[in-house]
């Protein structure tokens, strides 16, 4: 079991990362460091890796590291099972929810949060309060708890839900994987407040193709992704940057 520092200021490292799939590399040399309070947002085209980055980080047994380490508060993450990172602090928000049939959004938010957090899980009635108030903060109504899980939601509830679990698990460590995807303004905006919310105390990558989300939830650092490995970082302004220009001048760089 994996426990934070008190005084740990380093949340997660990935050193020289070389990752593969059915022996077809696709992150070729990655390294990353996230501390505590940081947004970093990871950008790129669709096929760079970004996506692969989140779920080799998060346990995802389809992905093979050939070589390069990935430490979460330093200490080796390759022997954790999924399960595991998530009850040391770790949160994915998937691009694409799955659909649970017959399974209760209540019900399984409830069961999440007592799976995660264990005998730190807070009483029914502490659990409704928490549950309340991150709803209103993601203008949820109170219906949604009764539907099933991702069947039949629009793309924004989807990622309203994925948000939600976030508030309730409250990670130390939050992968969001193209979370702004398919959403109106209105959506973006409950959204962005959500991620904003959790930054304070830990560690974000958000995984994003469009500015307008980093004009609600500015990142610390932008990193642009081109065929498995990183190519250039900067500020929130080199979001701009990609915007305007596209990323055809990093791959001439790269």
């Amino acid at each position: 079991m994996i426990v934070a520092p008190t005084m740990a200021e380093e949340i997660l490292r990935v050193d020289n990362l070389h990752v593969s799939v059915e022996g077809n590399e696709i992150i070729k040399g990655l390294s990353i460091t996230i501390k505590k309070g940081e947004i970093h947002a990871l950008m790129g085209r669709n096929g760079s890796g970004k996506s692969t980055l989140a779920n080799v980080i998060m346990g995802h047994p389809s992905y093979e590291i050939t070589s390069g380490t990935i430490h979460y508060f330093g200490q080796p993450l390759e022997e954790l099972e999924v399960f595991e990172r998530s009850r040391a602090g770790m949160f994915l928000s998937f691009q694409y929810p799955a659909v649970i049939p017959g399974v209760q959004v209540g019900t399984f938010l409830r069961k999440s949060v007592q799976a995660i957090r264990g005998e730190n899980a807070p009483s029914a009635r502490d659990f409704r309060k928490e549950l309340k108030s991150h709803m209103e903060t993601l203008g949820m109504d109170k219906s949604f708890l009764g539907r099933y899980v991702n069947d039949g939601f629009s793309g924004g509830e989807k990622k309203r839900l994925e948000i939600l679990q976030m508030l309730l698990l409250n990670p130390k460590l939050a992968l969001l994987d193209e979370t702004d995807s398919g959403l109106d303004i209105d959506a973006l905006r409950d959204v962005a407040q959500g991620i904003n919310s959790i930054t304070q105390n830990s560690g974000c990558l958000v995984i994003t193709h469009y500015q307008r989300l980093l004009q609600l939830v500015e990142p610390h650092f932008v990193h642009v992704m081109i065929d498995g490995k990183i190519v250039k970082s900067g500020s929130s302004d080199l979001a701009g940057e990609l915007e305007e220009k596209g990323y055809d001048w990093l791959e001439v760089a790269a």
